[in-house]
């Protein structure tokens, strides 16, 4: 969208206001009343010359001149700026823009997701999918044109685009754009916007993730490592990485990996793994709990006590972790 010519249209508006305000302020200056002073402005602006409403003299006359040319000349302006947007669907867009602006101030807890590139358009089916709102950010408006997602156009390493992202009532930030340093710029604006901020940043050199976790990254992702460490695993471990395939990311089955994090008066809270006897009540496998220390317990012991805070890592179907999740609130 042009936020120029909208600019234009809105600094011509206040010029006609001008020429009026003045206009009546002149005429009501030369003796006229407030209603003739608003009449004689509007007919001379308008250029419908009905009459003047008294016989004017030589400065009279040399006003109206002035306000004649300036009138004229700023209502042909503002006119064709108004056409120019109306035919060019500027407006339109700007309406548009409103409204998802309005929408994206809805929204939180929300993800936002800083370049839509093939990584960006990935990160985003996934997040669509697991039931997470996201924001879309990019510097292309193209690119963006048919996303199905609320979308901010701009440069995502500005705090002014972040914020129009609703960075300050967000949960996370995915930074995956094109460059290691345009990726870097994103994390150290958004953790200085939003301290508690969880933030996942692309990588492509080895040697950007230790800068990017620095900048206050959470996560450093590299793609390409990733992908090949997996193909690598399918000739290893096949059926492992198989089974890790399938759980995480085929959407045909009805089994899928979830987490839950206990809240603080979970009724789970304060019971051992065999006392909530979480198979037999909800259907799920609990594959691994992380402690509130951030350590992993794979396999738990059955005699593991559940504490609040605890984040507990478990496969089952849809149903079955619908089950788990209100079980735990």
């Amino acid at each position: 969208m042009n936020y120029t010519a909208i600019g234009r249209l809105r600094r011509a508006f206040g010029m006609v206001v001008a020429v009026f305000a003045i206009g009546t302020i002149g005429y009501w200056l030369f003796g006229l009343s407030p209603t003739d002073a608003v009449y004689q402005t509007v007919t001379t602006v308008t250029t419908v010359g009905f009459r003047e409403v008294h016989e004017f003299n030589n400065a009279e006359k040399w006003f109206t001149i002035v306000i004649i040319i300036t009138g004229v000349s700023t209502v042909l302006y503002t006119f064709t700026l108004g056409v120019q947007l109306v035919v060019e669907g500027q407006l339109r867009d700007f309406v548009g823009r409103r409204l998802m602006d309005r929408e994206i101030n809805k929204l939180n807890g929300h993800t936002v997701v800083a370049g839509w590139g093939r990584v960006g358009k990935a990160v985003a089916e996934d997040l669509v999918h697991a039931g997470h709102q996201i924001v879309v950010v990019d510097l292309e408006a193209d690119r963006v044109a048919d996303v199905p997602y609320p979308t901010v156009v701009g440069d995502a390493t500005l705090d002014a685009t972040l914020r129009a992202a609703g960075i300050e009532h967000a949960d996370s930030l995915i930074a995956a754009l094109e460059g290691d340093a345009e990726n870097l710029f994103v994390t150290l604006s958004a953790r200085a916007i939003v301290p508690k901020l969880f933030i996942v940043a692309r990588a492509r050199k080895d040697e950007s993730v230790p800068k990017l976790a620095n900048a206050g990254a959470d996560r450093v992702v590299n793609p390409q490592e990733l992908g090949a460490a997996r193909m690598a695993s399918f000739v290893a471990r096949p059926n492992v990485a198989e089974f890790i395939d399938v759980v995480m990311h085929e959407r045909s089955l009805e089994f899928r990996m979830q987490e839950l994090d206990v809240p603080e008066r979970s009724v789970l809270a304060g019971q051992t793994l065999r006392d909530a006897n979480l198979r037999q009540k909800t259907g799920v496998l609990v594959l691994a709990l992380r402690l509130v220390d951030g350590t992993f317990t794979t396999n738990p012991d059955p005699d593991t006590m559940i504490e609040p805070h605890q984040v507990i890592i478990a496969v089952g179907t849809d149903d079955d972790l619908e089950s788990l999740m209100k079980l735990a609130s």
